[in-house]
């Protein structure tokens, strides 16, 4: 694929694999993610000890994290909400970490009554004594313990584990489509999904312009490419564009001022525009956008990027803008 080949040459793209951000830097200033550190499978066949079943399993989230929105999409477009039960944690984040609260689109943690997400953690693993702890977590309510806090893998069980329950004639990961799916994932996660994080945390100018140009050259060539291409793969939605949708759709709300990464608004890109008003308006995909959230977590916790915590008001952004892509 065209939009593949224009990246053959880059020697640092990075497995699809990894989540939610501690602010982490090496020595060349250069934006370090941590690998995910909870990895079991919830499966269908017996090969795991996590049975598929429904009210078993739960979500915590933030809706303001693009890598648990992942998860709250395909629950939605699933039709699991009946089946995995979901309780998204307050947008603003202290030294404490993620914080249960009944603030508006929060609620208190239902499952365990905890008032920190880390305590999930530790009710986990008692050992685990790092500062990073990360939204999406799947969490078993059998066992009282994580079972994944990687996006990446959870909407793959969601996709598939829970078809029984759910819509199984949905399916964004199809046989037939999979290496093109990794394939894309792969130049998506490193360049733009990640790479909006690598460009805003970054600590010297060498980094930051690394990475933001390394961005803006991705855009480019995901514009070009939906210029003749309805989705990431040809006319087929998959996994590829709900993992990339959700970094768009913050795009010029928070990542091109609070980030850094201003180039161009997504608004300047006409083709990825439309393709990001046209997943939004698609069933059920509005209602997992919470820009509230969004905008007061990103402007209100990054202290060393606003110091003062004041939250813009705009940009003005008008996702229900007819999209014109038929």
């Amino acid at each position: 694929m065209m939009l593949m080949r224009a990246f053959r040459s880059n020697n640092d793209m990075g497995p699809a694999n990894i989540t939610e951000i501690r602010h982490e830097t090496d020595d060349r200033g250069r934006f370090i993610r941590s690998q995910s550190v909870f990895r079991d499978w919830v499966t269908t066949d017996g090969t795991s000890k996590y049975a598929a079943a429904p009210n078993r399993y739960h979500l915590y989230v933030s809706s303001a994290c693009p890598w648990a929105h992942r998860t709250v999409i395909y629950r939605k477009l699933k039709q699991l909400e009946d089946v995995i039960g979901v309780t998204a944690v307050d947008p603003i984040r202290d030294e404490r970490g993620w914080r249960f609260s009944d603030a508006s689109g929060c609620e208190p943690d239902p499952i365990n009554g905890f008032q920190f997400l880390s305590e999930a953690y530790r009710a986990t693993d008692p050992d685990y004594n790092s500062p990073r702890v990360t939204v999406p977590i799947l969490w078993d309510k059998h066992t009282s313990r994580i079972i994944n806090n990687e996006s990446s893998e959870i909407i793959r069980m969601l996709n598939s584990a829970f078809d029984e329950w759910g819509d199984d004639a949905i399916d964004l990961y199809p046989g037939n489509l999979r290496n093109q799916i990794d394939e894309i994932n792969a130049v998506v996660y490193t360049n733009v999904n990640n790479g909006v994080y690598k460009t805003g945390f970054a600590s010297t100018q060498e980094a930051y312009e690394a990475s933001v140009y390394r961005l803006f050259k991705a855009l480019e060539m995901l514009e070009k490419h939906l210029a003749t291409s309805r989705y990431l793969i040809d006319n087929t939605l998959t996994e590829a564009d709900l993992r990339l949708f959700p970094t768009l759709v913050r795009f010029d709300a928070v990542y091109f001022g609070h980030f850094r990464c201003n180039l161009k608004r997504l608004v300047d890109f006409p083709n990825l525009w439309a393709y990001t008003r046209e997943i939004y308006q698609m069933p059920n995909i509005a209602e997992t956008v919470n820009m509230d959230h969004i905008k007061r977590h990103y402007y209100m916790t990054h202290a060393s990027l606003n110091p003062s915590g004041v939250v813009p008001v705009g940009p003005e952004i008008n996702f229900d803008q007819p999209h014109g892509r038929g």
